[in-house]
């Protein structure tokens, strides 16, 4: 018999997303705060979303509005990459944020890294495209492992599935 494993990912569900985006794009047009300031949030391709607005501070407070909703549903802030709102054209300030799905290699490695040296003795990690696969003799040295890296911090959202 195979020994326990569980899979380390980084995902998002889209529909978490997407139905925060849709309940921010509706407070923008709703709220007093944002009447008249052209706010705007909306998907810009399958992993970026646009913010708009006139002003600095208020393209800022959508963001804000958005990340908030996201919160609500339980989507890691980690999970999102944003930068600053910059003027685009005639009196629009525009931002791009993205969705990061999937670990990096380099990550990978630094979260193997991290097992390898703090984890319990006869760990392994390996690394598998995107994600992390993890096993062990006992199932208490996976839990073990689960809360090391619950108690680190990476800079992205980490899932724990197939858990076996």
């Amino acid at each position: 018999m195979a020994d326990p494993s569980f899979d380390v990912v980084s995902k998002v569900d889209r529909q978490e997303v997407d139905n925060a985006l849709n309940q921010a794009a509706k407070e923008l047009t709703t709220r007093f705060d944002f009447r008249n300031t052209g706010a705007k949030v909306s998907w810009s391709g399958d992993e970026a979303i646009t913010f708009e607005a006139e002003t600095e501070e208020r393209c800022a407070a959508a963001i804000d509005v958005f990340k908030e909703k996201l919160i609500k549903r339980s989507v890691s802030q980690k999970a999102f990459d944003i930068g600053e709102p910059r003027p685009s054209g005639k009196k629009v300030y525009r931002v791009t944020g993205t969705l990061v799905q999937g670990i990096s290699t380099e990550k990978a490695k630094e979260i193997a890294k991290k097992i390898r040296d703090e984890g319990p003795k006869g760990v392994q990690a390996q690394i598998q495209g995107d994600q992390l696969r993890v096993s062990a003799k006992k199932k208490d040295h996976l839990q073990d492992v689960i809360g090391l890296l619950k108690n680190s911090d990476f800079g992205i959202a980490l899932q724990f599935t197939n858990y076996r």
